[in-house]
């Protein structure tokens, strides 16, 4: 063998494999794309038997390389030996990663398993990678990816800007100039702007805020339209995340960290130029990796805290029966949900458990499982807006599973062009992208494992420096753990905001979405999110928060934008003397009572939740927070 190869040595790799076999074939195929012409691959013939002296049987069992220095290996050993050859860095580093010896050994076994059962591993071959033979590709994914995140961001922009004046203006429940105000009293300098990153520090005026929020729109509307779409996202990620920082309770849900972790890592991956359209280049593995990662924490985080918050809802398969009782914001579909059968009630609560425990382990598995857990994640989602209000939570969530998909899957269903095949990406923007992923998956990484219970106590120098970085990068809010109704609320308390100027005759102050009247029905409002109804929802649930007194204070002020966030105000010729705020028990009423009575609710009054407040005498600042006193009843 060896004089036959130095008397015609070979200028690249020779793989030999069974031309019969389909499944081979489809394999070969797949290796050709990923080693791009730097082994040749073609059917073992019997003239290639007879000059390596490999006997048919051989053939039929195992593909043979041949290499350029003579050696020739066979079976797995052979495949990791023909893929190092690849120019992709990544296909490189998993094929040596195959030769290592434990994984080699596995790897022998299961290659020889699947060599006697060729038949049956064709057909699981193409229920799990489909009859397609070419790399997927994501350039598409990318291209639908930031689009749909500039409506998202144009949705989040939009429904900010109808509140922003009456959340954080100068007469707002949490004016942004105190809390800038405040922070820098303790921090000055660069400190302050990394504690709390916003463009605001510049200028927190009325004017600035509404400003930011029609650049968000307009930002948006760039991405939307595919106009410098890195740029866009980036500014876009910014200027979020400066609302985000100052915005307290009434921006510190969970979708807002979700929208600029997305952002973020979107900023990443977004081609350059003006107006890219698919983008030169494709998106790296490492960008695919990352956003599968984040969809992967997304739901299981969602699924594992609810095991592990031990709440008996869950255990016991009820959690469903209050979930749409007690959701923040129902809808119509919400009320009908309820009314099913317990039977089905239990049988829900089991699906969404092992949809969010279960599926999200299919976004590192081959590509129709992936796509399984895209229409079984879209599906969920889909029930989730039908049955409650959660903002643009659901919209986004639909969008980052576009990245399970890959492009043959997207052409199906839009009809664009190819367009020219992606260029090399340049090493050095190679390298500056991973560099800049790096603490995001090192983060994201570490997440995931503290979710399963482990996290490294040595090396010590690892653990410092993991927690050196998550300090740095908490201000930025783009790596973040994701949990949602971890704990089932079983009971509905409601407050109700009364004023008057007697304090005998009372006049409540009815709110746009907030469950009220017993006979309004509820509404569908997402993916516009009404952020002060959401917050009554959380303030009845416990002790009076500081933004409550403040917004009591406001609505004795009479503040105009204040009282813009509400459905109507009672008092339209000046202020009460007085509020109050009252407690109250909801239940959905059932079908029959809703057929008597025409009441989607009823009610049971529990006490006051606060006393009778009023305005304290004496001067203050024209940008502050009124005090209250207490009012005296006999």
């Amino acid at each position: 063998m060896e004089r036959i190869l130095l008397e015609a040595p070979l200028r690249r790799p020779l793989v030999l494999f069974d031309g019969d076999c389909g499944f081979c074939r489809r394999w070969v195929s797949r290796w050709q794309s990923s080693t791009a012409g730097r082994v040749r691959f073609t059917p073992g013939r019997r003239w290639h038997r007879w000059l390596l002296g490999i006997r048919a049987e051989d053939m039929r069992k195992a593909m043979h390389l041949v290499e350029p220095s003579g050696r020739v290996t066979r079976g797995a050993e052979a495949v990791f030996r023909a893929l190092s050859w690849s120019p992709r860095r990544g296909t490189r580093v998993a094929a040596k990663l195959g030769l290592l010896p434990g994984v080699l050994h596995v790897a022998r076994g299961v290659y020889a398993v699947i060599a006697r059962n060729r038949r049956r591993a064709s057909k699981v071959d193409v229920l799990l990678f489909g009859r397609g033979v070419g790399p997927s590709e994501y350039r598409l994914v990318r291209w639908a990816f930031l689009r749909l995140t500039g409506a998202t961001f144009l949705v989040a922009f939009t429904s900010l800007g109808r509140q922003v004046l009456g959340l954080y203006g100068a007469r707002g429940i949490r004016p942004v100039r105190e809390r800038l105000e405040a922070l820098r009293r303790e921090e000055t300098g660069p400190e302050a702007w990394r504690l709390m990153p916003s463009v605001f520090w510049l200028d927190a005026s009325d004017d600035a805020l509404v400003r930011g929020c029609r650049a968000g729109q307009l930002l948006s509307l760039a991405l939307l339209f595919n106009v410098a779409p890195r740029k866009s996202v980036a500014l876009l990620w910014g200027l979020y995340l400066s609302y985000v920082s100052v915005g307290r309770e009434f921006l510190s849900f969970q979708w807002d960290v979700l929208l600029l972790e997305m952002g973020l890592l979107a900023a990443l991956t977004a081609p350059g130029g003006l107006r890219p359209g698919l983008g030169r280049d494709a998106p790296s593995a490492l960008d695919v990796l990352l956003f599968r990662l984040l969809v992967f924490r997304l739901y299981f985080g969602s699924g594992v805290s609810k095991l592990q918050s031990g709440d008996a809802t869950w255990r016991e398969l009820t959690a469903c029966d209050h979930y749409f009782e007690t959701a923040p914001l129902p809808t119509r579909g919400g009320w009908y949900a309820h009314q099913l059968p317990r039977g089905f009630q239990r049988a829900s609560t089991a699906a969404v458990l092992g949809a969010e425990t279960g599926l999200p382990f299919l976004t590192f598995a081959p590509r129709r499982l992936r796509q399984l857990a895209f229409w079984a994640f879209g599906g969920l989602q889909a029930t989730i807006i039908a049955t409650g209000n959660y903002g643009f939570f659901n919209l986004q969530s639909l969008v980052l599973g576009f990245w399970l998909l890959d492009d043959a899957a997207l052409r199906r269903v839009l009809p664009l062009e190819a367009g020219a095949p992606a260029e090399p990406r340049p090493w050095w923007r190679t390298g500056l992208s991973a560099v800049a992923a790096t603490p995001v998956l090192a983060l994201g990484g570490a997440e995931v494992l503290h979710r399963f219970g482990w996290m490294p106590r040595r090396p010590e120098p690892l653990v410092r420096g993991l927690a050196w970085l998550e300090s740095r990068a908490r201000p930025l809010r783009s790596v973040n753990p994701y949990g949602l109704f971890s704990v089932m609320t079983v009971e509905r308390p409601e407050i109700l905001v009364e004023g008057s100027d007697d304090g005998e005759h009372w006049k409540e102050y009815s709110f746009r979405f907030k469950v009220g009247d017993p006979e309004r029905p509820p509404r569908q409002v997402a993916p516009h999110q009404p952020r002060l109804d959401w917050q009554m929802w959380f303030a009845a649930l416990g002790s009076p928060p500081g933004w409550f007194i403040s917004f009591l204070a406001r609505l004795l002020e009479g503040s105009p934008e204040v009282l813009g966030l509400l459905e109507g105000n009672p008092f339209p010729d000046g202020p009460p003397r007085m509020v109050r705020a009252v407690l109250y028990d909801y239940q959905m009423a059932d079908l029959e009572e809703r057929r008597r009575t025409g009441a989607w609710w009823r009610r049971e009054r529990l006490g006051l939740y606060l006393p009778p407040l009023s305005l304290a005498p004496g001067p203050r600042p024209t940008d502050r927070v009124p005090r209250l006193q207490w009012v005296a009843q006999a």
